[in-house]
């Protein structure tokens, strides 16, 4: 669970009257003290409990991934892109996607720009972190979140709010790793690659997040059928009830 937003914090301390000024000089002018608000005003109200009666067929959510620099964000690794596309229930809106490429003012390793195709040249020229989670914020709104293997992508945007805008992610958060170890326990791995090919899905662009998180998107809409059609789940809540069990 992540920790709750505590409203009223420091930020908006220096946002007063008194020390606009400073604040701002401090944050490198006003469209990024913009930017830091509007993210901080993006993480309230995520987990309203109305939400979980929301039939799955309905639910709307958003399916996301990231490219990072690295794989550990506690050792200084930072993200490079968000790709992300919505979905609502078993339906996937194609033309309803987000990509983007930040500057977070980290070095691109030659292994990640082999991997992801992403290259220092691309990055230097990129808009920095922060307007990249503006923008990745105002994309998803108060959607529910679904990834792979959740708690990695998870662990870089929760270390990239609090850098920049000393915030939490206070989003619902599903995975689709978890959700595949439950349907089927007896399969042998279950990374994005031994599932995309157990579930027939095919391979396009792997470790580009936009590609990635169109594929995840596929296995998403076929769990949540599988889910509903094995009688497990009709709701959201009915889907972490699902998901607590042993």
């Amino acid at each position: 669970m992540t920790e709750p937003v505590q409203p009223g914090g420091g930020f908006w301390n220096m946002l007063r009257p008194r020390n606009i000024h400073s604040a701002i000089t401090s944050m490198r002018g006003a469209q990024t003290a913009q930017q830091l608000a509007f993210i901080r005003s993006q993480m309230k109200d995520n987990r309203r409990p109305e939400a979980l009666g929301t039939p799955l067929n309905e639910l709307e959510v958003v399916v996301f991934d990231l490219e990072t620099t690295g794989f550990h964000h506690q050792h200084g690794d930072e993200i490079l892109s968000f790709g992300a596309v919505r979905a609502i229930g078993e339906r996937i809106i194609e033309e309803d996607e987000f990509h983007m490429i930040v500057n977070s003012g980290a070095p691109v390793p030659p292994s990640i720009t082999e991997l992801t195709g992403i290259t220092q040249a691309m990055v230097d020229e990129a808009p920095p972190l922060v307007e990249g989670l503006r923008d990745f914020m105002s994309f998803i709104g108060g959607s529910v979140l679904v990834a792979h293997a959740a708690a990695h992508d998870r662990g870089f945007l929760n270390a990239a709010l609090w850098k920049t805008s000393k915030v939490r992610l206070s989003h619902r958060l599903l995975d689709t790793m978890m959700l595949a170890q439950k349907l089927f326990p007896g399969q042998t791995g279950y990374s994005l690659d031994e599932l995309l090919q157990s579930s027939g899905i095919p391979v396009e662009g792997r470790h580009q997040a936009l590609s990635d998180a169109r594929m995840t998107a596929r296995l998403w809409t076929r769990y949540i059928r599988e889910i509903q059609e094995r009688g497990f789940a009709e709701t959201l809540g009915d889907m972490y009830v699902y998901l607590g069990k042993d």
